[in-house]
């Protein structure tokens, strides 16, 4: 699942607090922030978002691997937290993978969990570059 196509998304805001449509070349969404940050909460905030992008990864990654192996797993449930203090942040994930495995499949899991695209860009240095222009 590494993602080979050079993704990119848009995001516009055009005045309603902070209310943001977010555009790929096929899909849209809208997000926001919660009502005690000022936003009207009509839809995922930014960290949450952030998890969004880790726990489908973490599953498609997972279920990829599985009907790779021919495993038979029926169900694949990711939870996420996140708290960040002191200038670092702590994700934690939690699996629950059902299915007829064996402990050794399920310990196989758990090492590919860490391997989807989006935790190996969370954990590895990441390079933003940003511009601005007045429009």
């Amino acid at each position: 699942m590494e993602n080979e196509d050079n993704s990119s998304v848009r995001s516009y805001f055009e005045g309603v607090n902070y209310t943001t449509l977010i555009k790929t070349d096929e899909h849209e969404m809208i997000t926001d922030e919660p009502i005690d940050k000022g936003g009207q909460n009509k839809g995922f905030d930014p960290f949450e978002l952030v998890l969004a992008a880790l726990a489908t990864c973490t599953t498609a990654t997972l279920k990829m691997y599985a009907d790779r192996k021919q495993w038979k797993v029926e169900k694949i449930d990711v939870q996420l937290s996140m708290q960040s203090e002191n200038g670092s942040t702590h994700i934690k994930t939690a699996i629950l993978v059902s299915g007829d495995l064996t402990t050794e499949q399920l310990e196989r899991l758990l090492v590919i969990a860490e391997k989807c695209p989006v935790h190996k860009i969370l954990t590895n240095p990441t390079l933003i570059s940003t511009t601005l222009a007045s429009a």
